[in-house]
């Protein structure tokens, strides 16, 4: 599945939405491609998680082998669409481009956007979280 994303990009956001409802992240490109998809999971009611990872991440790879598949984070993103963007190519201008309008500092950057698409600046995570403390700031955050 993740291949199939990667090898044909251009699906629509609503399909992409939709592949996310089985809780595993969607790739995106771009920013507009972000902002595409922010909008369709809104329109779903739901918020949106993005991971800014990289190959060459130590702390990005940490976040998806003991934080996001444990059971406490799954169910605490329950009705929050999971998109990564690939930044391994930092200085790419598509993602200097996204670089510089969250003002991204380092990764990993998790990004949140609530049902309104508005990112919850101030609650965005930069640097690697345990499940347990990822969790209470997703419920914390994302729960009303």
């Amino acid at each position: 599945n993740q291949a199939y994303k990667i090898i044909y990009p251009s699906q629509s956001a609503q399909q992409v939405v939709t592949q996310a409802d089985t809780g595993s992240f969607i790739m995106i490109k771009d920013l507009a491609e972000l902002q595409q998809a922010v909008a369709v999971a809104n329109q779903q009611g739901k918020s949106v998680m993005v991971d800014l990872y990289a190959d060459w991440c130590i702390a990005c790879k940490e976040f998806e082998h003991y934080t996001f598949n444990t059971p406490q984070v799954q169910k605490a993103l329950d009705n929050t669409v999971l998109i990564q963007i690939d930044m391994t190519e930092f200085d790419s201008p598509k993602n200097a481009e996204l670089e510089q309008y969250y003002q991204v500092l380092g990764l990993p950057s998790i990004l949140f956007f609530n049902v309104e698409g508005d990112e919850l600046v101030k609650q965005r995570i930069t640097g690697f979280m345990d499940a347990d403390a990822f969790a209470k700031h997703v419920n914390t955050i994302l729960k009303k």
